[in-house]
């Protein structure tokens, strides 16, 4: 059951990240992904998705190599219909996404198409299972690029259209309960997003990212990234999640961020600890999500994504801290191949 405090009683949500990344850790791997959006053809024209994930095994003295890599580019209509879609390297059902819509269904289909990539493990599966949470998010980057619009908009759906379009959201999240400071409208809508991002690239460790897109005008980017490690019978998971947006003055905004730390035993795979951190959120109510986290402590962490997908649902979980825990189902698989010499 969620627990609702008084909105008035929080206090201000986070706002300072926890970049740059920190230095790999000797005899570590180290999973990286990001998706970045871009709008080519203007606003009203379809979306640019590049979806990359790396996985790099660090030995004992810190040097290093790529053991898989995965990406994807492909374009999108306003209604998250996919059009034309091409992958490196390339499932032969790849092309059977052409159609879909990154909605709810979308992680379905991908089950039903690719499975071999979950079994896998694929770095190519994290980036294309984000691509929902992306296009949902992503409208957010025209907010900071073209403010301008963002007040036109909210002109032209006056205060009635506007009070039942933050109605509609209720109860979909934790931070977003009936009665929450998003919901009811009492939060300054421009306020939320003023932290900066910084720098993911720690510039003493210019291998722990892959390379990101690179582009001119308005952009969206989801990151994240994953450090495990073995220490004796434990694993070890340092995990980080950011969505920002790049700044038309330079720089970018981030709206979400967290940190989550993980041990796991490593013959049973039970989860013995989960610590999030809420680094960055829009709401002061959101950080509120990370206490039902507990939950998952002694589940089978292979089971993640299903368990966080019953146990979190809704009001009960943060849909983007819950993207952070679901991805950590891959790490069984990284903690094979950890095991290989670097």
């Amino acid at each position: 059951m969620t627990t609702s405090i008084p909105s008035a009683s929080y206090p201000p949500p986070p706002r300072q990240t926890a970049n740059p990344a920190p230095v790999r850790p000797a005899n570590s791997l180290r999973r990286t992904s990001s998706i970045d959006v871009a709008w080519p053809d203007g606003p009203e024209g379809e979306r640019l998705f590049v979806g990359r994930a790396r996985d790099y095994l660090t030995g004992p003295d810190g040097s290093g190599h790529t053991l898989a890599t995965g990406e994807f580019s492909l374009r999108m209509t306003e209604d998250k219909t996919i059009t034309r879609i091409a992958a490196d390297p390339a499932p032969a059902t790849i092309g059977q996404l052409v159609g879909a819509r990154a909605g709810g269904h979308l992680r379905m289909a991908l089950r039903e198409i690719m499975p071999e990539l979950i079994a896998q493990a694929d770095p190519l599966y994290l980036v294309l299972d984000d691509l929902s949470g992306t296009a949902l998010v992503s409208s957010f980057a025209w907010g900071q690029w073209y403010p301008e619009r963002m007040d036109l908009l909210r002109e032209r759906l006056g205060a009635e259209d506007g009070a039942s379009a933050l109605a509609q959201r209720a109860n979909v999240c934790w931070g977003l309960q009936e009665g929450n400071s998003g919901v009811s409208g009492t939060a300054a809508l421009d306020k939320v997003a003023d932290a900066d991002a910084g720098n993911l690239r720690n510039a003493a460790d210019p291998e722990g990212w892959h390379q990101f897109l690179e582009h001119e005008g308005p952009g969206f980017r989801r990151a994240r990234r994953i450090d495990v490690t073995r220490d004796g019978g434990l694993i070890r998971i340092a995990s980080a999640f950011q969505d920002s947006a790049k700044l038309r003055e330079g720089g970018r905004v981030a709206i979400h961020e967290y940190n989550l730390a993980a041990t796991v035993d490593a013959e049973t795979l039970e989860v013995l600890s989960l610590a999030p951190e809420a680094r960055i959120l829009p709401f002061r109510e959101c950080p509120g999500a990370v206490h039902n986290v507990a939950r998952l402590v002694g589940r089978n962490l292979g089971q993640v994504r299903e368990d966080v997908l019953e146990m979190l649902r809704g009001p009960e979980g943060c849909t983007h801290l819950n993207d952070a825990l679901r991805a950590l189902a891959d790490v069984p698989r990284l903690v094979e191949e950890l095991r290989q010499p670097a």
